[in-house]
C-alpha cells in the first residue's frame, strides 16, 4: 500500500530564501513565492516517518551554499532527520545528510550550534520534560543532557544563543510560568539546574514564545487568549521580576503561535484569525479566510511584507501587511448640506467611478465629480418632492439616460448631458413603487429599457431612445402583470442572451420570466423582420396595447408570467438577477444567492449558496474574469465585498447597513461606493484593486471529515484519469472534488452548503451513474447529518480542458427532507411527540425499487440510520423533486450506525432485504420487499401522500460483536451468496456468509421461511486496538480495514477465518470512514478520512 495523496493539517513554517518549506504531516512540501507562479508546489517528500513535523530550522551560514543549497533541521514528535534542499530556478532537489533519528522524549525545538567544519554537527534539542540535549548529528547520538529544577512537562520551549555554553531555555511549563534557564549554569546535587527567572501572568497554558534580540523582548501566546510581552533585557542575567510591557486581547479562542518583527507583531489562534499588532498593542490588521478552526502554523517574509499562514484546513495562505504598500483607498465625507443646495439627500446613484447624483427631498438633482470636488445642479421640479426614486443608465453608444419616480405616478426621463429633454410621464394614478433600467440584447446603442412598477402589481416596459440630434423617444413596449401578494412591485430585471424573454423579481421573493414578443414585434417580423422602431418628437406611443393613462388599479390587458417560481428569496425579496456563462442567477435578503437554468420556457432551480455566515443581506454578483464570484452584501452595519473563493471580505465599510440609499461601481481596478448617512453623503474610493490573500494551497474542510464516497472516474480531455468523489464533514458542508491520478493533485469542483448542522453519511446510487460516450458521468448523490436532514442532488461530469482539473461539475438540487418540517405538516400533531432537534442520522444507503419508469421518475429507496434509534426508509421521484418517509422501525431502541441492504433475484420476482446494525453490536435482517411493493403500488395510484408503514419483517438477528458496529459492508459473491463484513469499538472484525433463496417456494430450512441462510460466520478478535470506522469486502477475496488506532489493514478472506496481509500507517487521526474503487486488475484506490484525508493505492 503506497499514499498518493496526504492533506492533514499544516504544522510548521519556515521561509527559506524566495520559497516556503511547510511541513505536511510527515511530509516536507516547498512552494515558490515567486509572483505568477501557475504551479507553486515545486516538491513535496515524505522525511519524518510516522511523525507529524512541528518544527523546521534552517542552518544560517556566513555564505550560500553551492547552488543555492541549504541545511534544513526537520522536527516533531520524538524524530529528528536532517535534509539539504537545493533551491535553483524552477527545480528542487533534496538529499538526507544524516538519517532519521528517534530521541527519547519529544522535541519542543531545536538551536543550530555553531561548528568548525562547513557540514553541521551538532545541535540543541528542547525536550518535553524541561531538558536540553546536545545532539551529535554525525554520531546519531545525544552527548549530553541536562535537566531544570523545575520538574513538569513542557507545552513550549524557546532555545536562545549560537554556542552550548551560551543556550538558554526559555520554557512554557504546564504550571502556567515562563522559566528561564541556561544550561552551563551550575547544577545542585542531584545535577539539575537552578532557573534564572520564573516569569508568571498568564491564565492558561502557553502554546508559544518569541524572542527578539534586537528589542530584549519576550513574547508569549497563551491559552488565555492573550500575548503578552516581556522586558527581560539581556536572557544571560534577566531582571527580577520580569516587567510585562504588554498585554494583548484579540482572539476570541486559544493563541497558538506569536511572532515578533521589528514594527509588528504577529499572532495566529484557534479563531482562525492571524492578527497585525503595533507595540502599542492595537491591532493592525486582521487577516481571516481559513476555513474552521484553528490556525497551527505562521512565518513572516519581512522583506516583501507576507504573512503566511497554515491551518488545520489543509491550506496555506499568503497575506499582505497593512503600511507597507498604499492601495490608494479613501472615506470622503461631501458635506452636502449647504444653502446653496436644496433640501435633504435622499437618494444617491453613481454614473461613473468619478461622478454622482444626488437627490434630495425638495425635488432636486445635483451631480458631484469627485476630481474636481464640484456640485452642480441639474434639474429641479417640485412634483418630486418628500418621495426620492432615481436610478441611472450609461447607454452602450455614449450617453447617461436618468429616470425620477414621484409618489402620483409620474415619471421623469431625462439624458444627464441635457436634462431640458426630459419628458414627463404621467403612467400611474397611484405612486411609482420601483423603477429599473436593463439593456436588451440587439437593441439599438442608443436605446435602453426602463421597467416602472405601479399599483395593483403593474409593470410597465418603456423603451427610451436617445439620439444626439433628435428628441427623447419613449415607446411603451408591453404591460406585464406581476403574481398577486402584499408587496407586488419588481426590485430588479434582466434579459436573457437570447433577447426573448424578461427575468424579473419582486419584492416578495418571487422570480418570474415574461416573454418579450409584442405586437409590433411580430407585425415586424410579418413584414420586413425585426428591427428597431423609428419614432420621433416628443409623444409617448403605446403601440397599440389598449393602455389609458395614468393606468388605475390592476391593467386589464396585461401580461403575466410564462414561469414564475414564488417565494424563491422568502419574503425578504429578491435584489438582483443576473445571467452568466449560460445560467440564470439571483441574489435576496435571506443571506442565499441561487442558480437556475431556463427549460422549455419554465426557470428550474439549480442550487442555493450561502456565501458565508453572518451575510444574511446580498445584493448582487460580481463574476471575475478568473472564474470566480465576488458578492455584494451587508454583514450588520457593513458593506461587504466577499470572495466566495477564498473566503475572505476583500472590502468592508462601515456605512450602517442596507436600509439606506447606496450605490457601487467597479470599473477595471478602481472602485467606488457611496452611501447616504446621518443626512450627508459619504464616497469611499480605491484607485487599485484590493490586494487579497494569495491562496498557495487550497483547502478542503474546516473541520474533521465525517464520511466520503467515490462518484467515478472518468478520462479528460488530456486522456488523464480523473476520480471523482464526495467529503463530508463537521463544518456541515459536502465537497465535490477530483483526484488526478497522474499528478496526484486534488481540485475541488464545488462546494455544498444545504445542511444546517454537520453532514455524517454520504451515498451514490450507483445504478443512476451513466458514463456516455462522450467520457460524461451522471449520478445521484445523497448527503444526510445533523437536524434529520437530507439531501439529494443530481450530479452531471464531464470532461473540461479550460479548468485545471479537467473536469466540469453541474449539480443540481432535486429534493430534501427533515423530520421537523414533517412534524409540522402532520395533522392532529399534537397528538404526537414532537422529534429531538439532536436527532441526526448515521448511516444511509440507497436501493433501486423496480426497474419500471412511473410517472414521477424511476423509483429510488434511500435507507437511513438516525440516533433516535430507528431505522427509516425513504423514496425519492426524481421528475417529482420528493423525498418521502415510507416506513420505518424501532426495533434496535439503541443508536442504529450502519445499514445495508442487498436484494436477490429469482422465478419469484426480485425480494429486497435490508441489514442494520446498532450499538449493541447486533445484526439485523430485515425483508422489504412487501414495502416497497406497497410504495410502488402508491405511486401508481399518484396518491399525494404515503401513509407511514412498518419497515417491513424482522427475519433474524446476530450478535456478532460485545459492544457498538461502527462499519458495515454488504457484497455479493459470484456464486451468489451474500458477504457481510462489520467493524466493532471492541476492534473485532465480523464476516457472515448468507445465501437468499429468492424462489417462489421456500425451503423448510430457511429463517423464518424468508429464504435466507446463514452459511457461516466468523470473527477476528483485536483486529485492530481500537474501534474499527470502515471495513470494506474488495472482490473477490480480500478485505481493508481502517481503524482510530490508525492502522490501515489488508486482510485475506478464508473459509472461516481472516488472514493477515499487511499493514500501513495512516497519517489521519481520528479515521472516520474508509471508501474504495477499483482502478485496474487487482488494483484498489482507498480514501481515509478524519483529521485530513490520505489518498492510497492498494494491489493484492
Amino acid at each position: 500500500m503506497e499514499t498518493e495523496l496526504l492533506l492533514t493539517p499544516i504544522t510548521a513554517l519556515e521561509i527559506v530564501g524566495d520559497h516556503l518549506v511547510a511541513g505536511e504531516g510527515p511530509n516536507i512540501a516547498v512552494y515558490s513565492l515567486e509572483p505568477g507562479t501557475i504551479r507553486s508546489l515545486k516538491c513535496c517528500k515524505p522525511v519524518l516517518r510516522n511523525y507529524n513535523i512541528h518544527g523546521i530550522k534552517e542552518q544560517q551560514k556566513p555564505t550560500p551554499g553551492v547552488g543555492g543549497a541549504t541545511t534544513l533541521a526537520i522536527f516533531g514528535g520524538k524524530g529528528l532527520v536532517i535534509v539539504e534542499f537545493s533551491l535553483q530556478d524552477s527545480t528542487v532537489t533534496s538529499v538526507e545528510l544524516f538519517p532519521f533519528c528517534e530521541l527519547h522524549d519529544w522535541i519542543w525545538d531545536l538551536q543550530w550550534l555553531e561548528g568548525s567544519g562547513e557540514i553541521p554537527s551538532c545541535v540543541a534539542l528542547a525536550l518535553g520534560h524541561n531538558s536540553v540535549a546536545l545532539y551529535d548529528c554525525v554520531g546519531q547520538k545525544i552527548l549530553r543532557e541536562v535537566h531544570c529544577q523545575e520538574k513538569c512537562i513542557l507545552y513550549s520551549a524557546h532555545l536562545v544563543g549560537s554556542e552550548w555554553d551560551s543556550v538558554v531555555l526559555v520554557a512554557g511549563t504546564v504550571f502556567n510560568q515562563l522559566v528561564i534557564w541556561g544550561v552551563a549554569d551550575s547544577a545542585d546535587d542531584a545535577g539539575r539546574i537552578k532557573p534564572r527567572s520564573r516569569i508568571g501572568g498568564h491564565q492558561g497554558v502557553i502554546f508559544s514564545i518569541c524572542y527578539l534580540e534586537s528589542k530584549s523582548i519576550l513574547a508569549s501566546a497563551s491559552d488565555d487568549r492573550s500575548l503578552r510581552l516581556w522586558g527581560v533585557s539581556d536572557l544571560q542575567a534577566p531582571p527580577d521580576p520580569v516587567p510585562c510591557l504588554l498585554v494583548c486581547y484579540g482572539h476570541l479562542s486559544r493563541v497558538w503561535s506569536v511572532q515578533l518583527l521589528n514594527n509588528y507583531i504577529v499572532s495566529v489562534g484557534e479563531d482562525s484569525a492571524c492578527l497585525v499588532w503595533n507595540y502599542q498593542g492595537e491591532i493592525v490588521q486582521s487577516f481571516k479566510g481559513h476555513k474552521g478552526r484553528g490556525l497551527r502554523a505562521v512565518a513572516v517574509h519581512e522583506a516583501r511584507g507576507c504573512v503566511f499562514t497554515g491551518g488545520a484546513d489543509s491550506g496555506i495562505r499568503c497575506w499582505h501587511f497593512k503600511g507597507l504598500t498604499t492601495d490608494g483607498r479613501s472615506l470622503l465625507q461631501l458635506n452636502f448640506l449647504s444653502p446653496q443646495r436644496k433640501g435633504s439627500p435622499r437618494a444617491v446613484k453613481l454614473v461613473d467611478a468619478r461622478r454622482l447624483l444626488v437627490m434630495t427631498d425638495a425635488g432636486a438633482v445635483y451631480s458631484y465629480d469627485l476630481t474636481s470636488k464640484a456640485w452642480a445642479l441639474i434639474l429641479e421640479d417640485s412634483a418630486y418632492r418628500s418621495y426620492s426614486l432615481l436610478e441611472v443608465s450609461e447607454l452602450a453608444g455614449g450617453g447617461i439616460l436618468c429616470a425620477m419616480g414621484s409618489i402620483s405616478g409620474q415619471v421623469k426621463i431625462f439624458p444627464l448631458l441635457n436634462p431640458a429633454q426630459g419628458k414627463d410621464l404621467n403612467l400611474f394614478e397611484g405612486k411609482v413603487h420601483s423603477l429599473s433600467w436593463s439593456s436588451r440584447p440587439g437593441q439599438d446603442l442608443s436605446a435602453c429599457s426602463l421597467f416602472a412598477s405601479g399599483s395593483g402589481g403593474v409593470l410597465l416596459w418603456l423603451e427610451v431612445s436617445c439620439h444626439p440630434l433628435d428628441a427623447l423617444t419613449v415607446v411603451v413596449k408591453q404591460c406585464f402583470l406581476l403574481p398577486p401578494c402584499k408587496q407586488r412591485w419588481h426590485t430588479c430585471t434582466t434579459y436573457l442572451p437570447s433577447g426573448e424573454f424578461l427575468l424579473c423579481g419582486d419584492r416578495r421573493g418571487s422570480l418570474m420570466l415574461f416573454g418579450c414578443r409584442t405586437p409590433l414585434d411580430l407585425e415586424q417580423d410579418k413584414t420586413s423582420g425585426r428591427g428597431n422602431v423609428g419614432i420621433s418628437g416628443s409623444a409617448m406611443v403605446c403601440n397599440g396595447l389598449g393602455l389609458d393613462f395614468p393606468i388605475r388599479g390592476e391593467a386589464p390587458h396585461g401580461k403575466g408570467p410564462v414561469s414564475l417560481i414564488f417565494g424563491l428569496h422568502r419574503k425578504t425579496g429578491v435584489t438582483s438577477v443576473a445571467c452568466h456563462g449560460g445560467f440564470i442567477y439571483s441574489t435576496g435578503r435571506d443571506g442565499c444567492y441561487r442558480q437556475l437554468q431556463v427549460l422549455g420556457e419554465q426557470l428550474q432551480v439549480l442550487r442555493k449558496q450561502k456565501p458565508c455566515k453572518g451575510l444574511e443581506w446580498l445584493e448582487g454578483l460580481h463574476f471575475s474574469s478568473d472564474g470566480s464570484v465576488w458578492v455584494l452584501g451587508f454583514h450588520a452595519a457593513h458593506f461587504v465585498l466577499w470572495h466566495t473563493n477564498t473566503g475572505e471580505a476583500l472590502l468592508s465599510i462601515p456605512c450602517g447597513g442596507g436600509h439606506r440609499s447606496w450605490s457601487y461601481t467597479r470599473r477595471l481596478s478602481a472602485e467606488t461606493f457611496a452611501y447616504i448617512k446621518s443626512g450627508d453623503v459619504v464616497v469611499y474610493q480605491s484607485t487599485e484593486a484590493p490586494r487579497g490573500q494569495r491562496v498557495l494551497k487550497e483547502s478542503l474542510h474546516g473541520r474533521e471529515l465525517t464520511c466520503v464516497c467515490h462518484i467515478g472516474t472518468l478520462k479528460t480531455s488530456r486522456q488523464e484519469a480523473v476520480s471523482i468523489f464526495a467529503t463530508g464533514s463537521e463544518d456541515n458542508v459536502v465537497n465535490i472534488v477530483a483526484f488526478g491520478v497522474q499528478f496526484q493533485a486534488l481540485t475541488q469542483l464545488t462546494a455544498i452548503g444545504d445542511h444546517i448542522s454537520s453532514v455524517r453519511a454520504l451515498a451514490i446510487v450507483e445504478s443512476c451513474t451513466v458514463q456516455q460516450e462522450s467520457g460524461s458521468i451522471s449520478s445521484l448523490l445523497f448527503s444526510a447529518g445533523g437536524r434529520a436532514q437530507i439531501e439529494c442532488y443530481r450530479l452531471q461530469l464531464s470532461p473540461d480542458h479550460g479548468s485545471s482539473s479537467g473536469v466540469l461539475c453541474q449539480l443540481i438540487h432535486l429534493a430534501s427532507h427533515r423530520l421537523d418540517e414533517q412534524w409540522d405538516r402532520m395533522k392532529n400533531r399534537h397528538k404526537l411527540i414532537k422529534m429531538d432537534p439532536e436527532t441526526r442520522y448515521m448511516s444511509i444507503t440507497v436501493l433501486a425499487g423496480p426497474e419500471v419508469a412511473e410517472p414521477s421518475g424511476p423509483l429510488l429507496f434511500l435507507a437511513a440510520a438516525c440516533s433516535d434509534g430507528s431505522i427509516r426508509l425513504f423514496l425519492l421521484l426524481e421528475r417529482a423533486q420528493k423525498l418521502w418517509l415510507v416506513a420505518e422501525s424501532f426495533h434496535h431502541q439503541l443508536c442504529p450506525q450502519s445499514p445495508s441492504v442487498y436484494r436477490q433475484h429469482g422465478c419469484g420476482g426480485r425480494r429486497h432485504f435490508l441489514v442494520s446494525a446498532a450499538t449493541d453490536g447486533c445484526l439485523a435482517f430485515w425483508d422489504i420487499t412487501a414495502t416497497i411493493d406497497c410504495a410502488q403500488e402508491a405511486v401508481k395510484a399518484e396518491v399525494r401522500e404515503i401513509k407511514l408503514q412498518a419497515l417491513g419483517t424482522l427475519v433474524f438477528t446476530i450478535q456478532a460483536h460485545s459492544c457498538g458496529v461502527n462499519s458495515l459492508h454488504v457484497q455479493e459473491t459470484a456464486s451468489g451468496h451474500f458477504l457481510v463484513a462489520s467493524g466493532s469499538d471492541d476492534g473485532s472484525i465480523h464476516i457472515c456468509v448468507i445465501e437468499v433463496n429468492a424462489g417462489s417456494i421456500v425451503s423448510q430450512q430457511t429463517i423464518g421461511g424468508h429464504g435466507i441462510h446463514v452459511l457461516r460466520n466468523f470473527s477476528r478478535h483485536c483486529a485492530h486496538a481500537a474501534q474499527v470506522t470502515g471495513v470494506r469486502l474488495l472482490h473477490p477475496d480480500y478485505l481493508l480495514s481502517v481503524s482510530v488506532d490508525q492502522r490501515l489493514t489488508l486482510w485475506r478472506l478464508g473459509e472461516d477465518s481472516l488472514s493477515f496481509v499487511c499493514s500501513k500507517f495512516c497519517h489521519v487521526a481520528d479515521a472516520a470512514a474508509l471508501e474504495c474503487w477499483n482502478s485496474e486488475q487487482r488494483s484498489w484506490y482507498s480514501v481515509v478520512c478524519g483529521q485530513g484525508m490520505e489518498v492510497l493505492r492498494c494491489k493484492v
